[in-house]
């Protein structure tokens, strides 16, 4: 029997999927898995900072923060043409998706036209396109979907009730109008969360249920360690357990049947066993590369070395371009041609 997609889950459901047997549990995930996916293959991103610190927000994980001491440094928006070679970089390893972010509350209107061409020139690549750049008005997201832009990334973070505890700056109903307006523009989206933060199974179970219940689960559902950073108030945070981080890698693939599962920042801690079990409990995306944001991420060779000895491929693209895409492929190209400078501060 097929497995439904629900958007109904309840708090005691999701707790009593938290509470069986580990076997159990990665049993019931890999099945699931398996209806909607070839367990064999793991979707790749790579992601770059294209403008890093001064962000005005207190999240309490993050050293892009302007009100914590990390020693980052501060960056200015990334040129276009940079931007695009790293994109190309990407491409050359095996990412099928390239994903953009900036350290903003949200985008005044001098950056749009910036991100927008960063949108178009990697569409031209033939790599899905992926950012996040803070909250997001309507116009806005619409804006970035008349670029071409595939998916938008917006994390919730953690449960509701949980949230007051780690961001103070922007309240959890802003990231819910966000991921509507991400929808309501056509955008496919990416949000997930971070585990570690010293919150409760109960919060981690509240965190996926906000998720699964929205009115369309997100394509891309990443799921966090947290990266304890000197000079964030969580620095001395205690290590969360490896297996209930794989807890919440299954129950994520089993209210989310049709979701890209991601493994995101904290994969430097772990080892090749627990990026293994991961796999099998449902996660099949992860980024790749040298560096997430502003944290380490494992070398991408050693991704492809653990790949080869588990018998994973990296997930293809389909890169046959629609008309749109084609047309707008051109576009960019014009609009390149027309613009001779693309850098700025910022940050003023």
């Amino acid at each position: 029997m097929s497995t439904p997609i629900r958007h109904d889950w309840t708090h005691a459901e999701v707790s009593a999927l938290f509470e069986l047997p580990f076997n159990d549990l990665l049993f019931k995930a890999q099945s699931v898995h398996r209806e909607f996916f070839d367990p064999n293959q793991v979707q790749v991103s790579t992601l770059l900072s294209i403008k890093t610190g001064a962000c005005p927000e207190d999240c309490k994980y993050c050293p892009q923060s302007n009100r914590y001491d990390t020693g980052l440094e501060q960056e200015q928006l990334m040129e276009v043409e940079k931007v695009l070679a790293e994109a190309r970089a990407a491409k050359a390893t095996g990412a099928s998706r390239f994903c953009m972010g900036a350290a903003w509350r949200s985008p005044k209107k001098k950056d749009m036209p910036y991100v927008t061409a960063m949108v178009k020139g990697v569409k031209e690549l033939g790599l899905e396109t992926c950012m996040t750049l803070g909250m997001l008005s309507e116009e806005q997201a619409e804006e970035l979907a008349e670029a071409g832009l595939d998916y938008y990334n917006h994390n919730l973070d953690t449960s509701p009730e949980y949230y007051g505890e780690i961001i103070t700056t922007r309240t959890y109903q802003h990231r819910l109008d966000t991921l509507s307006n991400v929808r309501k523009a056509g955008l496919k989206v990416c949000s997930g969360g971070i585990v570690g933060m010293g919150e409760s199974v109960r919060d981690r179970a509240g965190l996926l249920i906000q998720l699964a219940n929205l009115p369309e689960h997100p394509e891309s559902v990443p799921i966090n360690m947290l990266v304890r950073v000197e000079g964030t108030p969580l620095a001395d945070e205690v290590d969360l357990d490896p297996f209930d981080f794989i807890r919440t890698i299954a129950v994520a693939r089993i209210l989310m049947p049709t979701s890209h599962v991601r493994l995101s920042a904290g994969r430097e801690e772990m080892n090749e066993q627990m990026h293994a079990l991961a796999y099998f409990a449902g996660a099949n995306s992860i980024f790749y590369g040298e560096k997430l944001l502003t944290t380490p991420n494992p070398e991408a060779n050693k991704d492809l070395q653990l790949f080869d000895r588990l018998g994973i491929t990296p997930e293809e693209r389909d890169e046959q371009y629609c008309e749109d895409e084609q047309e707008a492929a051109l576009q960019a190209k014009v609009e390149q041609a027309q613009n001779d400078r693309f850098f700025y501060d910022a940050t003023a």
